[in-house]
Order: C-alpha cells, then structure tokens, then sequence
C-alpha cells in the first residue's frame, strides 16, 4: 500500500508475543522511506485511507522521541548494553537500539494509556 510513495528501506510490523493474541498483529507498523520527502508524501497519501474498513493514522515518527528514548534506555542502572544513544548519518538515520528503545517506550506509553482509560472512577 505504501511503496507507491518511495523507496521503501525497512519495514516493522509489531506482532502480540503474550496472552491469547499471541502472533497477531497489533495493529501498526514503522515504515522507514529512503527520503524524508517521500516519507512526508506517504502520510499525506495515506492518512485517513480506509484499510480493512479502518481509517489509517500515519504519522512521522518523532525525532526528538527517539533521541529521549535511546537516552533513557542506556542511563538505566543495572543493565549491560551499549551505550549507543541516536547515531546520525548523512540520510538522517537512527540507530536500531533507539528504535527498538523508542517503540518499547511508545508500547508502554499506549498500554498505560489504555490502563487508564479502563480503570472506574471513584465515586
């Protein structure tokens, strides 16, 4: 649906690992275009496009999240991993560790969301 647009450099589908939806997908996904403008031109596109009788939301992912989130993941206390924080090149790439940091931290964010939004009100 989305090549259309551009270069097309990594595609990341996010996929239940627990529970009884284990091994279905969770309803989105990270497509990474080889230019920002392409990029910018797909979520033009394809925002509020009907895909399984569903509006898509397409957004650009947030720099300045990736760079937080990498930044928080390598300053826990306890862990053994690489310092790696946002490694830039000249296409404006993020390191695979601050990807991975910033949709954990995004999942979290969304579960806590959702948590909130189930939890009755005190009377």
């Amino acid at each position: 649906m989305f090549s259309p647009y551009g270069k097309i450099i990594s595609e990341d589908f996010l996929w239940h690992t627990r529970g009884p939806k284990r091994g279905e997908p969770r309803g989105f996904a990270f497509i990474q275009y080889s230019t920002k403008e392409e990029a910018k031109l797909a979520k033009e596109k394809m925002h509020g496009r009907l895909a399984c009788g569903r509006p898509l939301m397409v957004r650009l992912a947030s720099e300045k999240y990736l760079e937080e989130a990498a930044a928080q993941n390598s300053s826990k206390a306890g862990c053994n991993t690489i310092k790696s924080g946002t490694t830039s090149t000249n296409s404006g790439q993020v390191s695979r560790s601050a990807k991975i940091a910033a949709i954990k931290n995004k999942l979290k964010a969304l579960d806590e969301e959702r948590d909130g939004a189930k939890k009755p009100k005190a009377s």
